[in-house]
């Protein structure tokens, strides 16, 4: 049985209070469905943006929005992994109660990497030897389990879900889960998209009632390299797995859980607020785009929507007005940034 080695540190209960509160709180607000809809639009295409991005897929989010609007008759690879990992987060938004099983990830899998791997590795345990390498030097540091171990390990790992699936805080079990996975590594490839994917599950359990404008993936695609650290483990698997530590991880995963919680409280806090304040998705479009990139311009977003130029004039004005942006430039050359 899967028996992780874990402390409640003083700074984890912290966050666990915190996120408790703030789930409280946001169960509170009233959404209008119309707005509500748009929301979990641009949410889901957030994640999908960022949870591809962390495997080092090059497409920007304005290219994955309007991939996800548009799908072309011909797709490249990076294209095809977006709309994958769309499509399968779309279907669990339609079900996040459904029981956390071997069949579930295997199907999750299966929908992540079609058309990208052969047939028999999608959905399937591997059946071969990996490695994992440092992103940046391309140097060896992981040996995972051998592969004839893999089905044991998932087994145990699912059966320890189902166990302490109503005994254990949702947001350590999730964490819990997220790092046993990319420790067992049972998939050729795929498995940090699979991960991500399964842990929306397991947090679902949070009982948020606007679960899904959550995207926790987009705190981890902020700093990447502080992700691996975390998550990742550095040796042979067999020579780790006796004196695994699972408690620096889960901070750092419930740090990343509390500060997507605030994101989505002041989100909604704006689309709710009195109607001269009242933000709208086209708004939080603007922001969005400006918190991936650094900055917006008209041209981009004229991109991103369908709204005429005098109309565009005027969403930029109201967040300045506002004092969420300041503009810079002058002419053609004008741009938005947040106001710090």
């Amino acid at each position: 049985m899967f028996t992780p080695n874990y402390t409640i540190s003083p700074e984890l209960l912290q966050t666990i209070k915190q996120v408790t509160i703030l789930v409280h709180e946001l169960n509170k607000v009233t959404i209008p469905a119309v707005v509500l809809t748009d929301m979990i639009a641009e949410a889901t295409a957030v994640s999908t943006y960022a949870s591809t991005s962390i495997e080092g897929n090059p497409l920007p989010l304005t290219e994955v929005k309007r991939l996800i609007k548009n799908r072309p008759d011909s797709i490249r690879q990076s294209e095809q992994e977006v709309l994958n990992y769309n499509q399968v987060l779309t279907e669990l938004s339609a079900n996040w109660a459904q029981p956390f099983t071997t069949e579930l990830l295997l199907s999750i899998h299966d929908g992540v990497m079609v058309g990208l791997l052969p047939p028999h590795q999608t959905g399937q345990w591997r059946r071969e030897p990996v490695v994992v390498h440092n992103p940046q030097t391309r140097e060896v540091i992981y040996l995972p389990p051998d592969w004839e171990d893999v089905p044991v390990l998932m087994d145990e790992l699912v059966g320890f879900v189902q166990a302490d699936q109503t005994a254990l805080d949702p947001l350590l079990l999730a964490g819990l889960v997220h790092k046993q996975l990319v420790i067992i590594h049972p998939f050729v490839d795929g498995n940090g998209r699979t991960t991500r994917l399964a842990t929306n599950i397991l947090l679902a359990g949070l009982g948020i009632h606007t679960f899904n404008l959550f995207s926790f993936e987009n705190y981890y695609n902020q700093n990447v390299s502080r992700y691996f650290q975390q998550v990742g483990v550095v040796g042979n698997y067999y020579d780790l797995v006796d004196g695994l530590e699972f408690t620096p991880w889960l901070e750092y995963f419930a740090e990343g859980v509390l500060d997507e919680l605030r994101r989505v409280e002041k989100q909604l806090s704006l689309v709710t607020a009195t109607p001269d304040l009242r933000l709208r998705p086209y708004h939080q479009t603007i922001l969005d785009f400006i918190d991936t990139h650094g900055f917006i311009t008209d041209r981009d977003y004229a991109q991103l929507t369908d709204r005429a130029k005098a109309t565009r004039a005027l969403d930029f004005k109201k967040l300045v007005e506002m004092g969420l942006i300041i503009r810079q430039g002058k002419g053609p050359g004008t741009y938005y940034q947040r106001q710090t």
